[in-house]
C-alpha cells in the first residue's frame, strides 16, 4: 500500500446518469476513492476524471451545493449529478446562470447551437426544425462563437466541451443523424419550439415568402407551372418550394417526434 504524503486528498466521488457515460467502466454507478496530490478545484477534479463541466448540472460536496472553484478537501465526499429537467434546485448552489431568461431547470431552453464540423448533417436537420444551428472547425472559435453568441455547443468531441469559454454545451451520443436530431431535441426539450421550414437548411438563414414573379428566372421551368408559394432564404438567396424534397423532410421531422413518443 503507497504511503500517504502529507497534501494528498482523499475523496470519495459519485456520478449520476448520463455522466457516468464519460467514466472508466471500474468507476460508474457506483461510489469510488479517488486520491488527489493537492487539494484542486471540483471542476478540475471531473474533467481529469472524463466528464466536461457543461453536462454537470448539481456538484455536491457533503451534501452541500457547491460551485466549480470549490477547492476539495480531505475526507470530501461528492455527488455529481447532470443537469436536471423537473427537480426543482432553487437552494442548491446554480453553477451557471438560467438559460435565455429561464429559472433553471430548463423551462425555456435556448434555440441557438454551434456546432463542430463533423456534425454538418444534424446542423442541417436543426435548421430544417427552425432551429438556429451555426458550424464551424476551430474549436477556439467554437468555444468563442458560444460564450459571445450565448449558443450551446453541440460535438463529439469531449475536449472541445471542457474549454473554461463553453458555459453551455452537450456531447451528442448518437453517431446517426436523424437519432442526433431526436436526441438534441429531446435533451433541450425542444419538440413544441421547432418551426420546420423556416430556415435555410444550407446557411441557417431565414426564410422569407416571396412571390414567383421575384423568383422565376431562379426555377425549372416545371416548378414554374406546377408550384405558386416560395420561400427564399434572406442569407444566401436559396429558393424553397413544397416540392418532394419538402415532403421527404417533413417526413424525417416527424420520425424524429415519433421516436421520442416511443422512447
Amino acid at each position: 500500500m503507497p504511503l500517504r504524503r502529507p497534501t494528498d486528498v482523499r475523496l470519495t466521488l459519485r456520478f449520476y446518469a448520463q455522466l457516468n457515460d464519460f467514466l472508466a467502466p471500474n468507476v460508474r454507478r457506483r461510489r469510488f476513492d479517488h486520491t488527489l496530490t493537492a487539494s484542486t478545484s471540483v471542476k478540475d477534479t471531473i474533467e481529469a476524471l472524463g466528464v466536461p463541466h457543461p453536462e454537470v448540472g448539481l456538484i455536491l460536496v457533503n451534501g452541500v451545493g457547491q460551485s466549480f472553484t470549490y477547492l476539495l478537501k480531505d475526507g470530501d465526499d461528492v455527488a455529481v449529478y447532470p443537469e436536471f429537467r423537473q427537480l426543482a434546485i432553487k437552494d442548491t448552489a446554480l453553477l451557471r446562470p438560467p438559460r435565455n431568461g429561464g429559472d433553471g431547470n430548463n423551462r425555456n431552453p435556448m434555440r441557438a447551437f454551434v456546432l463542430d464540423i463533423h456534425l454538418g448533417k444534424l446542423a442541417a436537420f436543426l435548421r430544417l426544425g427552425g432551429l438556429d444551428a451555426v458550424l464551424h472547425d476551430d474549436d477556439a472559435d467554437i468555444a468563442t462563437i458560444a460564450a459571445t453568441e450565448g449558443r450551446i455547443v453541440l460535438t463529439r468531441d469531449i475536449a472541445l466541451l471542457k474549454r473554461s469559454a463553453v458555459t453551455y454545451g452537450y456531447w451528442v451520443r448518437e453517431t446517426n443523424p436523424e437519432r442526433q436530431f431526436a436526441e438534441v431535441i429531446d435533451r433541450f426539450d425542444l419538440e413544441d419550439q421547432l418551426e420546420p421550414f423556416t430556415r435555410c437548411m444550407r446557411c441557417n438563414g431565414a426564410l422569407a415568402v416571396v412571390d414567383r414573379e421575384a423568383v422565376a428566372d431562379r426555377l425549372p421551368p416545371r416548378v414554374r407551372e406546377s408550384f405558386s408559394d416560395f420561400r427564399q432564404c434572406t442569407g444566401c438567396g436559396r429558393v424553397y418550394w413544397a416540392g418532394s424534397h419538402h415532403r421527404r423532410l417533413a417526413e424525417l421531422v416527424e420520425r424524429a417526434r415519433s421516436r421520442l413518443r416511443l422512447d
